[in-house]
């Protein structure tokens, strides 16, 4: 079958838009959601975008002319279905909107392009989140330790990944998302490679998304690969040296929190720990020593 996509990098009609490839990600369980948030994509202003939706075990049906459907028969998980849409689209930007999330304004992605435009050291931008109907925002959604305003931008070392932008070249760099991880910790595997360009993780207080304030705890096998995905992540990502410090201070972490808040939690938690150190997820590119200074001296070295 012919390839019928947009020339990636290819440019607007007059030749100055920016064209940007989006991906909505979705098991279609959700069907007003996605419906909203592919209004909020295709209500972009002054870009050109390739819109395509990824069905995760579910065909995509019912969609705006201006979007495509890519089905895959079974769910391949978050991070696999994530790069089968970035396959499918086109565009010197690569954009990923979680189907429960939306664009308010119509010039979010003009303006985030701006901002990658005026400063090319970032490589991967998350904009600020909110709930749209005014329930208090997870202190999740603000990537950093010391969580301050979210309104406050600033270099970030993992992202929430619901709302993503980077630029096409440095998406591909990257390797994508990590498809071994299934869900959970691929934001923070995202940025520390994108860290590893030279570049810098980008958390934007001043664009917004809208994401309704769900807990992923809601997902029956949260603890479990929450776990197992730490270790793994050290295990892809880290000098050997770094790894088994990188896990054991995450294990103190949960002793520490379980203990205080939810003790039935840590079972599962140490099955998904114990999976974690017996198996391999494949796929090491282990971050070079340099990256490991830089990001140390920006505030968040790779062990905590």
């Amino acid at each position: 079958m012919a390839d019928t996509r947009p020339e990636r990098g290819a440019s607007g009609p007059a030749g100055s838009l920016p064209t940007v490839g989006v991906v909505s990600l979705t098991q279609g369980t959700r069907p007003d959601d996605l419906a909203a948030g592919l209004e909020s994509v295709l209500a972009q202003r002054d870009v050109v975008v390739d819109l395509v939706v990824v069905g995760n075990g579910w065909k995509p049906i019912g969609l705006p002319p201006e979007a495509r459907g890519v089905h895959l028969p079974e769910n391949l998980g978050i991070t696999a279905g994530r790069n089968a849409g970035a396959h499918a689209v086109a565009g010197e930007y690569v954009f990923f909107l979680d189907d429960d999330a939306r664009l308010p304004s119509p010039t979010f992605l003009r303006d985030a392009i701006a901002l990658l435009q005026r400063d090319p050291g970032i490589g991967l931008m998350q904009p600020r989140v909110v709930d749209p109907d005014g329930r208090a925002n997870p202190r999740r959604w603000v990537p950093r330790i010391r969580k301050g305003s979210a309104t406050q931008s600033s270099n970030v070392f993992s992202v929430w990944e619901g709302a993503t932008l980077l630029p096409r070249p440095v998406f591909d760099a990257v390797g994508g998302w990590g498809e071994p991880y299934f869900y959970a910790h691929e934001g923070i595997e995202l940025a520390w490679r994108v860290w590893d360009q030279g570049l810098r993780s980008w958390y934007a207080g001043n664009l917004v998304a809208h994401h309704p304030a769900n807990e992923p705890t809601r997902h029956a096998f949260f603890y479990r690969l929450n776990a197992r995905n730490r270790v793994w992540l050290a295990k892809r990502n880290l000098p050997w040296v770094l790894a088994p410090l990188y896990v054991l201070s995450w294990t103190g972490v949960q002793l520490l929190r379980a203990g205080l808040r939810n003790p039935g939690t840590l079972k599962p938690w140490f099955r998904g720990w114990w999976e974690g150190i017996r198996t391999s997820p494949g796929g090491r590119r282990s971050i070079k020593w340099v990256t490991v200074w830089r990001m140390t001296r920006s505030g968040r070295p790779p062990l905590i």
